[in-house]
């Protein structure tokens, strides 16, 4: 049981404790923005011992029931004095809890700027490890590009070569066959003077080539001397080509896998499914060569190509003096054929090629004039449903009444509408013939053109066809490996 205004003895009301921080001066905020609250019956800490328990208290403890003078029961309990003496005072508790709150203040704004900086220091390895991957990524790029360009070096360089080997096997074939015999190109003269009287019209000309495929055959004469030498000399330099071909596709299919790796490595991405984790594997350095020697390595092939193609050149040039100190007069006149055949096939594919352009052109100007011909119909048969609005205006208008019947300005304006669209019809029927006439004309003119094109495109086709024939000299048997 308790009194009124007292409290009960909590664990809190022991012996007063002094807090971790020195206590503040008190400051007139505090005071007036806190003011104490007491219970009813309950005095202020400072004054809450009254006389009476003064006097209660000075008295010596012979009993055990406590002496009251007035006789009746104190405000506070005996065994509560000393638990009211052990409280917090309220400056104690504004002390707490300003530095509870100075305390949080300053632990919130420690984690802002921890969170502020751990954001920052993110973003800052984020960009870094972005930045190394496009590094990387770049640096693939332009190796790429280098590995592009050898590749392309090695391709070119390959194809000469093929071409060069090539017009050395066709050499070793022509000298072989010449030193048989020489009835093949003769041969071939002959059939390419046959198949151009196969020509058509206006392209039956007697031109430069059929004027030097007639002399040719006058001019072929044995030139059997000599050719086994240069034959011997043309194995040599073919043998030595192969390696050099051999060296280049080597080194082109290498760059071929190094490109298909490098482009994989290049496009791969933090989102692709091939990725993984290869622990040590930047500790691993199994490379065999540097840029400069990588380089080096392809230029030694490709300088190696180019000394084999100029061999075979000079050879082929040899084989050509060779030929023309036994046939001079015949080997001149083979280029002045084939010469003469070139410029002939680039005249007739030059007609053929300038009269299909104009084909096209007269074909848009048909198609041009088919749709302004829909037009113009359509633009008549829209005049017609105006010119009979304005007509039957002008023909209502005529049963007004008497004094009604004015010449007014919508008659004038109606008149004037019907003679306007009447003329206009005349004129758009007028253009609608002319345009008639000019499809007519195209569609003519159309017809001599794709004539014209079948003949340029007939003779290209037999000049063309010659030509196939001539590259098998000196005769088809020969150079396919025919005895």
């Amino acid at each position: 049981m308790e009194f009124l205004g007292t409290t009960q003895v909590a664990s809190y009301c022991g012996t007063k404790k002094r807090c971790l921080f020195p206590d503040p001066a008190p400051t007139s905020t505090t005071k007036d923005s806190y003011q104490s609250y007491y219970l009813p019956g309950y005095r202020h800490l400072s004054s809450w011992r009254p006389s009476l328990l003064h006097k209660v208290i000075s008295v010596p403890p012979s009993s055990d029931e406590p002496y009251n003078l007035t006789g009746r029961p104190p405000t506070v309990l005996p065994t509560l004095r000393s638990a009211l003496h052990a409280r917090y005072s309220t400056r104690d508790w504004h002390h707490a809890n300003m530095v509870q709150l100075k305390g949080s203040e300053t632990s919130r704004y420690w984690a802002g700027r921890l969170n502020t900086d751990s954001v920052r220091l993110m973003q800052d390895k984020d960009q870094l490890t972005y930045q190394m991957q496009e590094d990387s990524r770049r640096n693939l790029g332009e190796r790429i590009s280098n590995i592009d360009f050898w590749r392309s070096e090695l391709v070119y360089e390959l194809e000469c070569l093929l071409r060069e080997t090539q017009a050395l096997e066709t050499a070793k074939k022509r000298l072989e066959c010449a030193a048989d015999e020489m009835q093949g190109p003769l041969k071939t003269a002959l059939e390419c003077l046959y198949y151009r009287e196969k020509r058509k019209g206006i392209d039956l000309v007697h031109d430069d080539v059929e004027k030097n495929l007639i002399k040719e055959v006058d001019v072929f004469k044995d030139c059997q001397e000599i050719l086994a030498k240069l034959a011997q000399r043309i194995n040599h330099q073919l043998g030595i080509n192969r390696d050099a071909q051999h060296a280049l596709e080597q080194d082109l299919s290498d760059k071929n896998s190094a490109h298909f790796i490098d482009e994989k490595c290049f496009n791969l991405r933090n989102t692709s499914d091939s990725i993984n984790f290869y622990h040590g594997v930047e500790k691993v350095d199994g490379t065999v060569s540097v840029p400069v020697t990588w380089a080096k390595f392809s230029e030694d092939n490709i300088r190696c190509s180019q000394h084999a193609r100029a061999n075979s050149v000079k050879l082929r040039e040899d084989t050509e003096v060779g030929l023309e100190s036994t046939s001079e007069e015949m080997w001149n006149q083979f280029v002045s054929t084939n010469l003469a055949f070139n410029n002939r096939i680039a005249e007739v594919a030059d007609a053929k090629n300038k009269l299909q352009a104009q084909l096209a052109k007269v074909l848009q100007e048909i198609f041009q004039t088919e749709d302004t011909i829909m037009l113009l119909e359509r633009s008549i048969m829209a005049k017609e449903y105006p010119l009979k609005v304005a007509q039957t205006r002008l023909e209502t208008r005529t049963k007004r009444p008497n004094i009604e019947l004015c010449r007014d300005e919508p008659q004038y304006q109606l008149v004037t509408e019907v003679y306007t669209i009447d003329d206009t019809l005349q004129t758009l029927k007028k253009r609608l013939q002319e345009a008639r006439d000019t499809l007519q004309m195209l569609l003519a003119n159309k017809s001599k053109l794709e004539h014209d094109i079948s003949v340029k495109a007939n003779s290209f086709f037999i000049d063309k066809k010659c030509m196939d024939m001539r590259k098998t000299f000196p005769s088809t048997p020969r150079l396919i490996g025919y005895t």
